[in-house]
């Protein structure tokens, strides 16, 4: 029987030497959170994992695993035919399941019989679970940040992507979340995954250099249901500021734009609008619903500025003590040339940070 090797952590460094990372879990358990570009080649779906666990629980220990072998080397002769099918003979996948048990130990002696050099991940998930929160719960250095800041509807996102071409260090937190954080935010997908969140903020996270400035939009500490880790947090909260400075009018037309899609859809509206703070009455909310229903999405967008956005910001403005912004930049209007104006003073800006 050919030797299988078995790896025993979950980083990037060691993850790179493999050809592949092969997921052997179910979709549901792939869906909730995974390594960062893993495939999953599930040895049995959801439905056969609770067939097969409910045989277990139910009647017999053997006839469990009799019909789930049967199950698993049907689904690996699938994978063997359609997935795995033009990979050649020199090709190293990494295979894992939960617990880097009997999922991924079928998988890889079956891969490993074939002539490929197959390895398993000691512990399986659970050892790359382990991974993501030492780095994110605790001791791990914090990048070095500094936070872009304005009143909702500035363009934040739209320039920390002008910066990351430029070269610049960014990160993208409500692209990791699947959110843009305020009310109306939701992007018209459910989010990931807490864990899942977590995963992807740690894969961008190792992929920067720590030498160097990271730009990140500043948030609050949740992002729709999704919580940044405390590390990051802390540092945000202690980070330098640039921060931009748009007219009202100009940001309630930008925002009018992205509040579309939701506003098209009466039960996301509906439920954005529940998630106002309860001292918005009653009036106010029906005066909103008017203007969506006539489609001036300006206007609703101006009042949630005015009586929501606005009112929020100052709040934290006075809460939080903030450092002196680095630079302060004024924006007469969100338009291509006036990001790129934009993008290119932060750029120098950030130059100047120690």
């Amino acid at each position: 029987m050919p030797d299988i090797e078995v790896i025993d952590r979950a980083d990037p460094e060691t993850l790179a030497a493999f050809d592949a990372v092969i997921d052997v879990r179910s979709p549901s358990e792939f869906a909730e959170d995974h390594v960062p570009g893993a495939i999953n080649l599930p040895v049995l779906d959801d439905a056969e994992r609770a067939q097969v666990g409910t045989i277990y629980v139910q009647d017999s220990r053997f006839r469990a695993r009799r019909i789930g072998a049967a199950l698993v080397a049907r689904n690996v002769a699938h994978h063997l035919e359609t997935a795995l099918a033009d990979k050649p003979g020199g090709f190293r996948p990494l295979v894992y399941c939960w617990r880097g048990g009997q999922r991924s130990g079928s998988m890889a002696t079956i891969l490993a019989q074939v002539g490929w050099r197959a390895s398993v991940l000691a512990g399986g998930y659970k050892t790359y679970r382990r991974h993501v929160l030492a780095r994110l719960y605790e001791a791990a250095p914090a990048p070095r940040l500094v936070l872009l800041g304005g009143r909702t509807g500035s363009g934040k996102t739209q320039l920390l992507t002008l910066l990351a071409a430029r070269g610049v260090q960014t990160l993208d937190l409500e692209a990791l979340a699947d959110h843009r954080g305020s009310v109306f935010g939701d992007f018209g997908r459910p989010q990931p995954s807490q864990k899942m969140f977590e995963s992807r903020l740690l894969a961008a996270l190792e992929k920067l250099d720590p030498s160097r400035p990271v730009v990140i939009e500043a948030e609050a500490s949740k992002i729709g249901e999704r919580m940044t880790p405390p590390m990051l947090w802390k540092a945000m909260s202690a980070a330098p500021r640039i921060v931009l400075t748009v007219p009202r009018a100009v940001r309630a037309r930008h925002l009018a734009a992205q509040y579309a899609h939701v506003v098209a859809d009466r039960a996301a509206f509906e439920a954005a609008l529940a998630r106002l703070p309860v001292h918005i009455g009653r009036q106010t909310l029906e005066a909103w619903r008017g203007l969506a229903d006539v489609g001036d999405l300006e206007g609703l967008a101006a009042g949630l500025i005015e009586v929501h956005y606005d009112p929020a910001y100052d709040r934290a403005d006075r809460k939080d003590g903030r450092l002196p912004a680095l630079a302060t930049l004024v924006l007469p209007d969100l338009a291509p040339a006036d990001l790129e104006a934009a993008a290119g003073q932060i750029d120098v800006t950030l130059a100047g940070v120690s």
